[in-house]
């Protein structure tokens, strides 16, 4: 019965947005949802400080209307997402909601996107399935299909032979073991170990040694963004880093904030990513040298993710003169294309996912700091988890 009556009210209150209230209001509110604390805190950390950042560069105002971002602390647990998603909708009656750290959480606030029709931005989540769970929902991240496919052809056209997978056991890490397996093994690679590895506080060690005894030419890795340089650390205690095995894998292993501690243990991995802070554009360098100077650390992946999140909500505003109900938005957000520091991007009107470039990049030393250096482009890759389908 309670449940019944919580999601009348939140229905309710989309009826009402949809009434015009949302569109009198002088203030467009955002629901930031992220982990600021626990495991994934990087994750947030990165997305909040990326739009802070934008809203200084832009201001707080676009089309006549205020934006006001009210951040939450989920710390990516998919129950707390729920109910400070369904307390922003209902109390703070905010327009939009954003950030999702972990896909668990991104699909935990799905049906109440829907039922208030209030649009859901997921800035960090990377399974394949979050767009398809609601209407209003639309990513600007990334999949994890759309740098496993990549990473797994180069592989097996590049001489490695035997690959031992570690992936966290997860959607993500799922997605993007199946993918990277799919391809790997339709190129001739063989799959010797595989191993899956508790999303929650991971300890490395017993798998690795694990994936040495198998003699792999690679380790294909995922673990989500803040994990892996725990992982790099126990890769070069158990000494796989001086038994010849490569690093491979989605970029997320390698993220930008972690990877200057990882020490040369990281040195040639080679991922395949939809960001790396060593991006050449001019448009980056610029990013870079703004979120240093105004954090002492250099931007990674999640913090494009929450760039290029409230601009598509700005862009969005511009298009619809400050009209901010959810059906206004999704139409104007659906085929909107940009430039990004990433490169360019575009949202797929079809499927109101990210439409993207991904980079196969090797860590480097440039200037006595690590670097993801892209040596190949592949343009405009949509997802490969949709298309199968």
């Amino acid at each position: 019965m309670l449940r019944n009556f919580i999601s009348a009210t939140v229905a309710a209150v989309g009826v009402l947005s949809i009434g015009g209230l949302a569109q009198a209001q002088e203030t467009v509110k955002i629901g930031l949802i992220v982990p600021m604390t626990g495991g994934q805190a990087s994750t947030g950390q990165q997305i909040n400080n990326a739009i802070k950042l934008y809203q200084q560069k832009n201001g707080d105002t676009v089309a006549g209307k205020k934006v006001e971002i009210i951040l939450k602390d989920d710390a990516a647990l998919p129950d707390n997402t729920k109910r400070l998603a369904q307390e922003l909708i209902v109390n703070e009656k905010v327009n939009i909601i954003a950030g999702f750290g972990v896909t668990p959480a991104a699909l935990a606030a799905a049906p109440l996107a829907t039922q208030a029709k209030v649009p859901e931005i997921v800035m960090a989540a990377g399974t394949s399935i979050i767009t398809e769970r609601s209407p209003y929902i639309v990513r600007t991240s990334f999949t994890l299909a759309q740098s496993s496919t990549i990473i797994g052809d180069w592989a097996a056209k590049n001489g490695i032979k035997k690959v031992a997978t570690l992936t966290s056991d997860y959607a993500p890490g799922n997605d993007a073991l199946q993918f990277f397996k799919e391809h790997f093994t339709a190129g001739g690679g063989e799959i010797v170990e595989e191993v899956k590895v508790p999303l929650a506080n991971p300890d490395f060690a017993p798998f690795l040694q694990r994936m040495k005894d198998s003699k792999p030419d690679a380790v294909f890795v995922f673990v989500p963004a803040g994990q892996g340089g725990n992982f790099m650390k126990q890769y070069a205690e158990r000494g796989l880093d001086k038994s010849g095995i490569k690093v491979i894998g989605p970029g997320d292993v390698m993220d930008d904030d972690l990877l200057n501690n990882m020490g040369d243990a990281a040195l040639g991995a080679v991922t395949a990513h939809l960001y790396s802070a060593a991006h050449p554009s001019a448009m980056n360098k610029e990013f870079v040298a703004a979120y240093k100077k105004a954090y002492n650390t250099r931007p990674g992946f999640m913090a494009v993710g929450g760039w290029d999140g409230i601009h598509l909500v700005y862009e969005a505003l511009k298009k619809t003169g400050g009209k901010a109900d959810g059906d206004s938005l999704i139409a104007a957000m659906k085929g909107m294309k940009w430039e990004s520091p990433r490169g360019p991007i575009s949202i797929d009107p079809e499927t109101r996912d990210i439409v993207q470039n991904i980079y196969i990049r090797k860590v480097e030393k440039v200037d006595g700091e690590l670097y993801n250096i892209e040596f190949a482009t592949f343009e405009a890759v949509k997802d490969p988890g949709k298309t199968k389908k």
